[in-house]
């Protein structure tokens, strides 16, 4: 059967009206939900007490709809923009999240890994996400264009704007996780109460995992500020219940081959010998375990752990060094253990002595005894976000309190592995794909990234900023108009995305050690209206304008628009990723292009489209065929379409 794309996004209330059909179809009456009914069989029974407790603001069951209210836009390619178009897996698109969000339901629904978010914190400036229920795409021309606005508490309605913001969006992003996905979102105090109840009502409040604490331990000043980082899953049981990282592959390399030298050795100084040639020739593909420099019959271990005690007044004691008899010397702080803690570790042989009684002793850590946990506390100099970019770009700030690359880093490395996609729809200056690249580069794995950034007019925001920030954008400023790149917040994403790559690819060239190749490219998308044409359903009386209107849609794609715009909007709205390989090849005349590799589909959008056309493509065995309805040669191509490629098993689409 032929289907029509209509150039709009996947219809969520649908998808959510069919699964609840699957489950209980005795809900429904002739299509529509018997609410008491759905409500009665999972034991709430109506009551006449209405009164219960229920998170709730001005605007939000309008910011529901404004969620299920289909798009449409589309996301048209942006080739020069791009790295590396024809092999990269990763994404960069321009545009309004919202709306780029719903874009993405069709091709990336339940299949996100981790999704990471730092959204504008709720200070009272710079407020430029402010949702037209009506019209979204307006809304989002009229941004890019536009002053931002402030959200001064004395409006009424502070917080209300600040969760008409997060509300849509975080519904979305719901949807695109999988069941074993996680997302975590940065906030400061402003928020950070309403953010929790928030996601409690979008994700469950079954479904938090935790709160990380960062403070800013910039050395220059006392530590006066936090900020939160909110860890909910989608599916809490079906999260790993212990996160690892790189680490514990290493932590397995080293029990190995701990486990075969002792059963090889049983003199303690061949053993040694041998690990430590071992070590050696395998010692760049430790770390971070690379302190693990010894073995006993207990296996691997490291010295390196100190036995005083950390920030307070500890215990204090004489340990005898078993040669000279003498007390050792203590740590400044004295000993973490009590006294019959210490003399079970010495006599089970996990405390090392120095040469002689002038050295401190130190705790022998096995690695089968290696633990390392995300931590719920991080202490980070609030400059370092800074400096991650003066690092790349070589200049003075250009870029408002960026997140520093190594605490992202961290959560990554827990959360994420092999080939898992990792979103983030508040991109800012680009630090998720930054130090997406550098984490593929050190553990080998092959994640994708998906960065979204409203192109903020930064003319505008300079105009409307105060005399610091202004500063840090006339340096941003200033490097676009030396790079030749339009003045928005977006072109400095991308170029940092460039420095990253290319220092990826230059740091590999001084390395001796070969690796496998890494994805330091991106392609780059803008969002736009639809390629197709949309029916005007203005009502008339005027017979010449409606014959007018009618010609105007003899063909369904607009005269401005190309062949490449459309297969990427097909790919969106048939639910391909955005990064699957395309090809064009010409079939006895008309260009015909090719999308993925395994599950092919393919597009025609050319005039003079024949029977003969149809079953050469046939014989590929595609899993879909799209043609352009007005490429078809005349009538009877149709319905000669429908009959071959029904036989054949193929979905047969029409634009």
């Amino acid at each position: 059967m032929v289907q029509r794309l209509d150039g709009m996004s996947l219809d969520l209330e649908q998808v959510q009206i069919k699964k609840l059909q699957a489950v209980f179809p005795e809900c429904f009456t002739e299509g529509k939900l018997d609410i008491n009914k759905l409500l009665s069989l999972c034991g709430e029974y109506i009551t006449d007490d209405f009164e219960k407790y229920q998170f709730t603001w001005k605007g939000k069951s309008e910011c529901l709809r404004l969620a299920q209210k289909r798009s449409s836009a589309t996301l048209r390619p942006n080739f020069d923009g791009s790295v590396n178009w024809d092999t990269t897996g990763n994404l960069y698109i321009e545009g309004e999240n919202l709306e780029v969000l719903k874009l993405l339901q069709d091709a990336y629904y339940g299949k996100i890994k981790f999704i990471y978010i730092d959204p504008p914190y709720n200070t009272g400036n710079d407020f430029i996400y402010e949702d037209n229920f009506t019209d979204p795409l307006a809304r989002y021309k009229e941004v890019t264009q536009q002053t931002t606005k402030s959200n001064p508490e004395t409006m009424g309605r502070f917080h209300t704007r600040w969760l008409n913001l997060m509300y849509p969006r975080l519904r979305l992003a719901a949807n695109l996780l999988k069941e074993e996905g996680v997302i975590f979102i940065s906030i400061d105090d402003n928020e950070l109460a309403n953010l929790r109840k928030l996601c409690d009502d979008v994700f469950g409040e079954e479904n938090f995992i935790g709160n990380i604490i960062s403070t800013d331990n910039n050395p220059t000043q006392i530590a006066i500020e936090h900020e939160y980082v909110l860890c909910y899953a989608k599916r809490k049981t079906e999260v790993l219940p212990v996160w690892k990282t790189k680490v514990s592959e290493v932590k397995d390399i080293l029990i190995q081959i701990g486990n075969e030298l002792n059963a090889k050795y049983e003199d303690p100084e061949q053993l040694q010998k041998a690990y430590t040639e071992w070590y050696r020739k395998n010692r760049l593909q430790l770390w971070p375990l690379d302190r693990y420099r010894y073995i006993d019959k207990g296996g691997v271990y490291t010295g390196s752990q100190s036995v005083h005690n950390p920030g307070r007044e500890g215990y204090r004691y004489d340990v005898i060094h078993p040669v000279t008899k003498k007390p050792c010397v203590q740590p400044l702080l004295g000993y973490r253990f009590p006294e019959a803690t210490m003399q079970e570790l010495i006599s089970s042989g996990r405390i090392l002595f120095g040469e002689d009684h002038t050295k401190i002793v130190e705790l022998k850590v096995y690695a089968k005894d290696y633990e390392e946990k995300l931590s719920s506390v991080f202490e980070l100099d609030g400059r370092l976000g800074a400096y991650d970019l003066k690092a790349l770009f070589g200049e003075l700030p250009i870029f408002n309190n960026p997140k520093p690359v190594q605490l992202l880093k961290k959560f990554l490395s827990f959360m994420t592995e092999k080939d898992d996609i990792i979103l983030d729809f508040f991109s800012g200056s680009g630090t998720i794909a930054q130090l997406t690249m550098e984490l593929n580069d050190f553990d080998g794995n092959q994640r994708k990234f998906i960065c979204i950034q409203l192109p903020e007019n930064l003319d505008k925001a300079y105009e409307s900023s105060d005399q610091k920030r202004k500063e840090i954008l006339k340096n941003a400023l200033d490097f676009l108009n030396r790079a030749n790149r339009p003045h928005t917040l977006a072109e400095i994403g991308k170029e940092r995305i460039r420095r990253s790559g290319r220092r990826i690819i230059e740091n590999r060239l001084n390395e001796i050690e070969k690796k496998a190749e890494i994805d330091v490219g991106f392609r780059a998308f803008y969002l736009d209206s639809s390629n197709l044409k949309q029916w005007d359903t203005t009502p008339t009386d005027d017979i010449n304008f409606l014959l007018e209107r009618m010609n105007t849609m003899i063909t369904s794609v607009k005269s401005d628009r190309s062949d490449w715009d459309v297969v990427y909007e097909i790919m969106l709205k048939l639910g391909i990723a955005l990064s699957e390989p395309v090809e064009s090849f010409f079939l006895d005349g008309l260009r015909v292009y090719k999308v993925g590799c395994i599950q092919k589909t393919l597009i025609c959008l050319q005039a003079g489209i024949t029977v003969e056309h149809i079953e050469a493509m046939a014989e590929s065995q595609p899993q879909t065929i799209v043609l352009a309805e007005g490429g078809l040669e005349d009538n009877s191509v149709l319905a000669n379409a429908q009959y071959i490629l029904d036989n054949c098993g193929i979905s047969f689409h029409l634009v």
